[in-house]
């Protein structure tokens, strides 16, 4: 089965363009599990425009699913991480000025650091990921360098979906076979949606997860937040 884990960043945006705590990222978090999420997923950045180190702190101890944490590991970073010990961390080449991920890791030039950073946090119980593009050079450098899993940045799959679903699904359907081949976990996420996950569910059914922020929580503002989570679930079975 593969599980949704939501993306909640884009409800601490709105909460933070207000001040104050409205909308409550702990309570949305906690409604998107009992909705039948099965992960949550945060990308706290340095500069806290939505997601901040507070944040972290009061999920943890109240999130039932899967926290899943992403950022780029710069020192401040790794120390939340190993302070919070998240189930999954996963490592993301944003620069922090960055309004989104844009590209997978360069894995082949970047090896040596990305080996240090997850050896840094597979020795402390923590699962690893490492956001790479469909790049089977990319994947096999992240196995390489010990990560637990790789997350398949689906940008260009969901730009090129909209013209030829078969063109646009096709590299990620090789880059995740050698992900599976090198015994390696397998998530995706970046600009997936109701319109184009089913096709990519049904191509690669053994991805491990997805994290889905944007769409989804655009979508809530129409559908609301129980049957948006409920639709997105539809799309992985």
């Amino acid at each position: 089965m593969t599980k949704l884990s939501v993306n909640i960043n884009k409800v601490a945006t709105l909460r933070n363009a207000r001040g104050g705590n409205v909308p409550d990222v702990v309570k949305v978090a906690l409604d998107c599990e009992k909705f039948g999420a099965e992960g949550i997923t945060v990308h706290p950045r340095p500069d806290e425009r939505h997601i901040t180190r507070a944040d972290v702190y009061a999920l943890r101890p109240l999130l039932k699913t899967e926290f899943n944490m992403e950022g780029y590991p710069s020192p401040d970073f790794i120390d939340l991480v190993l302070r919070v010990k998240p189930h999954q961390v996963t490592l993301v080449p944003d620069s922090p000025d960055q309004i989104t991920s844009n590209s997978g890791w360069d894995t082949k030039t970047n090896f040596d650091f990305l080996s240090e950073v997850l050896d840094e946090f597979n020795n402390a119980g923590i699962r690893t990921s490492v956001f790479v593009s469909a790049d089977i050079e990319m994947v096999e450098y992240a196995a390489k360098a010990g990560t637990d899993r790789v997350e398949l940045y689906t940008e260009p799959y969901a730009t090129e979906y909209i013209h030829n679903p078969e063109k646009a699904v096709l590299p990620f359907v090789e880059a995740a076979k050698v992900a599976r081949s090198m015994g390696m976990g397998l998530n995706a996420g970046h600009d997936l949606s109701l319109v184009n996950l089913n096709f990519l569910y049904k191509n690669i059914p053994w991805m491990d997860e997805v994290s889905i922020g944007h769409a989804l929580i655009s979508d809530a503002l129409y559908l609301g937040l129980e049957k948006t989570i409920h639709e997105y679930k539809n799309c992985l079975r």
